[in-house]
């Protein structure tokens, strides 16, 4: 039965990600089954690349599971030895998440609004031509800690640390832990 429901998420993971038109060194090792949307994006995943989605694996993921959403025109781009648990990731530019990087259950990086800022648009049907958004850059080596929150815009720097919990809205540099919402400075990890 085991190998029944592992072969079935396999393929699922294969679909979805066939979906998405996305393109990978090696197929990423996936507890569980992601969800998927966009079609007209880019998926670039390297290798050595853990995606848990899976609600009993990891008790912080909460009940989510990984979503990746690709906008069209957009670009999802993982590097290499990356671990992801129960995350969305959600990109209307580009999102680009650089090796040995690790992503937290229950996490949300969002390079995009989601809907215009402006009262009087977003009540009509223009609301999703009028969407703000930005790239968002994890550098190598960072950890985004479970729960968190990485908005448009930002670029997270080399080796650091978002504190379980955070909102990022602006750019962490490298080597800090950062913390709450907003995030500040909380202190150097060298």
């Amino acid at each position: 039965m085991k190998k029944i429901l592992y072969y079935s998420a396999y393929i699922w993971n294969y679909l979805m990600l066939k979906i998405v038109k996305a393109e990978y060194v090696k197929f990423p090792y996936i507890i569980g089954t992601i969800g998927v949307r966009g079609t007209k994006g880019k998926v670039y995943i390297g290798s050595n690349v853990t995606i848990n989605s899976i609600k009993w694996m990891n008790p912080v993921g909460l009940s989510s599971s990984t979503y990746l959403c690709v906008e069209p025109g957009a670009i999802i781009k993982i590097g290499n030895n990356v671990g992801i648990s129960n995350a969305l990731i959600s990109a209307r530019s580009e999102i680009i998440i650089e090796d040995d990087v690790l992503i937290g259950g229950g996490c949300q990086i969002l390079d995009n609004d989601f809907h215009s800022l402006d009262y009087n648009i977003r009540r009509t049907d223009l609301d999703q031509l009028n969407i703000c958004s930005a790239p968002v850059i994890i550098r190598k080596g960072a950890f985004i800690g479970t729960g968190s929150i990485v908005l448009k815009g930002v670029e997270i720097g080399e080796q650091s640390i978002i504190a379980a919990g955070s909102v990022v809205s602006k750019n962490i540099p490298p080597f800090e832990i950062w913390g709450g919402n907003p995030a500040k400075f909380l202190k150097k990890t060298k």
